[in-house]
């Protein structure tokens, strides 16, 4: 099998190598930078996982009979609260699609303020925590939980609900 994601980013690469080299060992996994079709900063469920699906399907489209992939992480408020929410999305070459959602948490306000005024969720992490990239490695989900949860462990559980509905699919 050959799958394709449609991210360089160094977290969700790493949670789709794991992930498929659990389930189909043998596989080829290439990565592939496409556009996500949507802000930069996506805010809402709806929206994030738009960005999942269309870089899923961007991905697939790179070559035939690949399996694209795509993760997409953004924000989302319920009632005064920001949250972190998190999307990916399988497009088989049939063009049958698949998505799953991951874990959320609030985010402190001083974060949420500085995301509502349009900057994006990793710049105000890097900046409240003085780092640089923190989007490849722990994520926002890591900082705030004290790396209990990372954002590569965050997108497996995302990439393992695809691949467990992509295996019911492919018996059912």
């Amino acid at each position: 099998m050959k799958f394709i994601i449609g991210s360089t980013n160094q977290a969700k690469v790493k949670a789709v190598r794991a992930v498929i080299e659990s389930h189909f060992p043998g596989s080829e996994l290439l990565k592939v930078k496409v556009p996500s079709g949507v802000k930069d900063q996506p805010f809402g469920d709806e929206e994030t996982r738009t960005g999942a699906l269309n870089r899923a399907t961007n991905a697939a489209n790179e070559e035939i009979e690949a399996i694209g992939i795509g993760l997409e992480g953004g924000v989302r408020m319920i009632g005064s609260e920001m949250f972190v929410c998190n999307w990916g999305a399988l497009v088989l070459p049939s063009g049958k699609s698949f998505s799953a959602g991951g874990a959320q948490i609030p985010l402190p306000e001083e974060i949420a303020s500085e995301v509502k005024k349009g900057w994006e969720l990793g710049v105000v992490v890097d900046g409240y925590f003085k780092a640089n990239g923190i989007r490849h490695s722990d994520g926002a989900i890591g900082m705030f939980t004290a790396q209990v949860i990372t954002r590569d462990k965050l997108f497996e559980h995302v990439m393992q609900l695809l691949i467990g509905q992509l295996k019911y699919y492919r018996t059912a």
